[in-house]
């Protein structure tokens, strides 16, 4: 089976986290989970890698945190979620549109395999 190689996906984890965070804020292991989920389980980001890129994003202004604090009757903890600003969202794009044109590029070398 083929797998997907980490040097592959790297530059793209900060666009999959900033592609759920579109949606609403979330938390790292709830994200961990969508893009496992979204992937068919094809890829799962490594938990340091996951807490990387929020640290990178929050320096480069892309996300903001916050803690949420605990529903002791919900029985929820206390976590914290990450939201997109402005500025990811206009990066989120950014990489969309860098994306495809990588994928033109990259499958016109690929597409033809074989022939």
């Amino acid at each position: 089976m083929v797998s997907i190689s980490s040097d592959v996906i790297r530059g793209y984890n900060d666009t999959m986290i900033l592609s759920i965070l579109m949606n609403e804020p979330s938390y790292g292991y709830n994200i961990s989970k969508q893009i496992k989920s979204i992937s068919d389980e094809k890829y799962t980001i490594k938990e340091t890698t996951l807490y990387s890129a929020f640290n990178r994003m929050e320096k480069n202004e892309y996300i903001e945190s916050y803690v949420a604090e605990a529903d002791p009757e919900a029985g929820s903890k206390k976590r914290t979620y990450y939201r997109i600003t402005d500025k990811g969202i206009e990066y989120y794009r950014n990489k969309c549109d860098e994306w495809d044109l990588t994928k033109d590029v990259v499958e016109r070398f690929i597409e033809h395999k074989g022939e």
